[in-house]
């Protein structure tokens, strides 16, 4: 599924264009001790230049691990740009975790068969995790490597499933006080590509689209960017009968939508490019516009892209590269959507497996799978630029990274 491909690639080049060491298990949380000047923050061995804001929150991130079968957790101040380990939070298999945007609730999917999902209960004050529910989403179990992916709706009703073992979609719906309901759909994908890992479809990343109409299903297997129906009342994906084909051997990994609603980036695998596409919600249909490599020049070896986001503002996208251990900003065109490489920069550490970006924008964390850290990178709100703030903190193969905000 995930793990760092054994095979090379060449690198793409050129455009396209279209007219269409593991950790205790509970680290001890600094005190907050009181003065009548200010508040001392939470200690940290490694932290970014402080900032003289008095005011700070106190959010809190999630950690899922690459086959160590736990969850961690990890204070974040997003003033002063210090990480704080709170350790194992969750001993449980977790391929990938989502928290809900408002409620105080953690997904984590796992990567055994069944494709089962857990949900947990947050507690603000301490970071710990109670579990509070856990569901089966595979009808007939398939292999080995299970879920890929979840994410949660715009309107945080559904949660979406990339299964990569069965090569599946499905939709679950998620109740008022964030807990599941019953698999709502599952929608099995088709096809196979020419390199020895895609032998039969591998959902990969699964989307809605802004009009809330269609799901988009990256399969990794296929290369194939599937189009299906999606009902938001009922919380169902349709078969539908579109789908995008890229480049055979490129392998679909992950789906962006800019915030105009008409571009979707769409980031492969296997050739380690990134493909502006034109999306069309009328009829559910993408035709490309344009591809670019992610891959530094004269790149040599595995070919691997791995995480992608675009920025709330929509005039920057973000990827990660395995196989040059390194990040890549592009600036976005305002009128066109199309892509222009800004920045290339190490990303701190070994296999950057993903990334997160801060709900508040300045700041951006980077899962490095391989060398075992979680790095922090500030984010220049105006260029979009990272620097490396050389603040990490050490957890066994971080493989995905999500934020759950301090309330007030």
């Amino acid at each position: 599924m995930n793990e760092p491909p054994h095979v090379s690639a060449g690198a793409i080049r050129g455009e396209e264009t279209s007219p269409a060491r593991r950790p205790s298990r509970r680290a001890v949380l600094a005190a907050v001790a009181a003065s009548t000047a200010a508040a001392v923050p939470l200690l940290s061995s490694t932290s970014a230049a402080a900032s003289p804001e008095r005011h700070h929150s106190q959010d809190l991130l999630y950690i899922g691990t690459w086959g160590q079968n736990q969850v961690h957790a990890v204070r974040f101040d997003s003033v002063r740009g210090t990480m704080n380990p709170l350790g194992v939070v969750a001993d449980v298999s977790s391929n990938w975790v989502a928290v809900h945007p408002t409620r105080p609730v953690l997904y984590a999917a796992g990567g055994e068969p069944g494709g089962f999902i857990r949900t947990f209960r947050i507690d603000d004050a301490s970071g710990a995790l109670r579990k509070t529910g856990e569901i089966e989403t595979e009808a007939v179990p398939g292999g080995s490597g299970g879920l890929s992916y979840i994410g949660l709706s715009t309107d945080s009703d559904t949660l979406l499933v990339a299964d990569f073992a069965t090569g599946s979609a499905a939709t679950v719906p998620i109740r008022s006080d964030g807990r599941l309901g019953t698999v709502a759909s599952s929608v099995q994908d088709t096809g196979s590509g020419p390199n020895p890992r895609q032998a039969g479809p591998h959902t990969h990343h699964v989307v809605i689209d802004p009009s809330r109409r269609f799901a988009l299903v990256a399969d990794f297997g296929a290369d194939r960017v599937f189009v299906r129906g999606y009902d938001r009342d009922t919380h169902r994906l349709s078969p539908g009968d579109g789908s995008y084909a890229t480049a055979p051997g490129s392998g679909p990994r992950r789906l962006a939508f800019h915030p105009n609603g008409r571009t979707v980036y769409l980031l492969n695998e296997l050739t380690a490019d990134i493909e502006v596409l034109r999306w069309d919600a009328h009829t559910g249909a993408l035709s490309p516009r344009r591809l670019l490599t992610t891959n530094a020049p004269g790149h040599s070896g595995t070919t691997s892209a791995a995480e992608l986001a675009v920025s709330s503002d929509g005039r920057h996208v973000y990827t990660s590269n395995r196989g040059d251990n390194a990040l890549v900003v592009f600036s976005v065109d305002p009128r066109t959507g199309l892509l222009t490489e800004a920045q290339r920069l190490p990303c701190g550490g070994v296999t950057p497996w993903s990334f997160s970006l801060h709900p508040g924008g300045r700041w951006l964390f980077v899962a490095n799978e391989a060398s075992g850290t979680v790095n922090l990178f500030r984010v220049d709100p105006r260029s979009g630029q990272l620097t490396d703030t050389a603040t990490s903190v050490d957890i066994p193969n971080p493989d995905c990274i999500s934020v759950r905000t301090a309330r007030h």
